[in-house]
């Protein structure tokens, strides 16, 4: 699917508590998640960038040292190879994010 309306988008229970839906290329995969209040991801890190930006509510976002609460309309930027996570407190989070895929 080229298009894609965040209003409207059906989105796929992808864990308990986070729905998403994803579209991937050859170079690139773009994701909608929405993530329910409460819930905290894994630090991690891998060797692509990724990046993306809060459609609604609120999420903190763990890049290296830094850690911020990221609301509506805020971005995200985390280079490949560096240790990152995510976490949502007592709203939801929508994002949309972005991977370089490996070449």
């Amino acid at each position: 699917m080229s298009f894609w309306n965040l209003n409207t988008l059906k989105l796929g229970e992808f864990r308990p508590g986070i729905w998403s839906k994803i579209e991937s290329g050859k170079n690139l995969t773009m994701a909608v998640m929405e993530i329910t209040p409460g819930k905290e991801g894994m630090a991690h890190e891998h060797p692509f960038d990724q990046c993306g930006i809060v459609v609604e509510g609120e999420i903190e976002m763990s890049v290296g040292e830094e850690k911020k609460l990221l609301k509506a309309m805020e971005t995200y930027f985390i280079p490949a190879g560096t240790n990152h996570n995510w976490k949502t407190f007592t709203s939801s989070a929508k994002i949309l994010d972005v991977v370089a895929k490996q070449g």
